[in-house]
């Protein structure tokens, strides 16, 4: 990979991870379209999502900083129920993450798997759209706006979404409007939900040496977290309140257009 085509593929991470389209499959098309050869690992994926996930710290530092100060008055109170639950919430991505991580890595070099989860993420922003109402009427809110078998469902829906072509922050938020959380409440627990497990990706990898093993060089990855960073930065200032106001089943409409054109070119 040259460090052009990682910056083209960092701008794509950064402005497509805070919308419900998916960023993962949007860099798998960016790959085929630059003629980016798969790599072989997910170090350049786990790199731009780090950058990404960065961007959403800054963003959300005062709710972060909020939290961890209710957290350290060791009680349970607001703060330490919310962070409990975006624990319970990472369970299931942590199981897929321990035990399925070798398959999720083969399915970022199919394309087909691409086309097929940008239409699995179409049907669920659409049928989110259509039922989010009726369901919050009828399930009472809970504490934090949100329960703890609620966090698990949304969980549940951020482990499928570790496949690319399934929008995380789509496949979350439909998960979470679907079992009656209010679209309000649902995009502030989406986006702080996702900051441990790709932290702790990162991390892990760097430990373990994957970095160094990485196909990829160090002036890409470099570039790419640079680009994803700075264009995340400006998306997720932007477009959240899109994403919170916005009809869904728009992206969805999206999603199923790119979704569609990827199976009729892979034809």
């Amino acid at each position: 990979m040259e460090w052009f085509e990682a910056l083209v593929l960092g701008l794509v991470q950064g402005l497509t991870e805070f919308l419900p389209v998916s960023s993962s499959g949007h860099l798998a098309i960016g790959k085929a379209l630059l003629g980016v050869a798969p790599s072989g690992d997910l170090m350049f994926e786990v790199t731009v999502h780090a950058a990404t996930v960065l961007a959403t710290i800054v963003v959300f530092r005062k709710q972060i900083w909020k939290l961890l100060c209710g957290l350290f008055k060791f009680k349970y109170n607001d703060e330490t129920d919310y962070i409990a639950k975006l624990l319970v919430s990472m369970i299931p991505v942590l199981v897929v993450g321990v035990f399925f991580k070798d398959k999720v890595e083969a399915a970022f070099n199919s394309m087909r798997v691409v086309g097929i989860c940008l239409l699995v993420t179409a049907l669920l922003l659409t049928l989110s759209d259509f039922l989010a109402k009726r369901v919050s009427a009828a399930v009472k809110e809970s504490r934090g706006g949100i329960s703890f078998w609620q966090a698990l469902v949304v969980g549940l829906g951020q482990a499928c979404a570790v496949l690319p072509g399934l929008s995380r922050s789509g496949t979350t938020i439909s998960s979470g409007l679907l079992c009656g959380v209010k679209r309000e409440s649902m995009a502030q627990f989406s986006f702080l939900m996702v900051l441990i497990p790709i932290l702790g990706e990162t991390f892990l990898d760097l430990v373990d040496g994957d970095m160094a093993a990485s196909t990829v060089g160090a002036l890409p990855l470099l570039v790419g977290f640079a680009a994803a960073f700075v264009s995340g930065l400006f998306a997720c200032k932007v477009m959240i309140a899109l994403v919170r106001k916005a009809q869904l089943k728009w992206f969805g409409l999206y999603c199923a257009l790119v979704g569609l054109a990827v199976l009729i070119w892979l034809a």
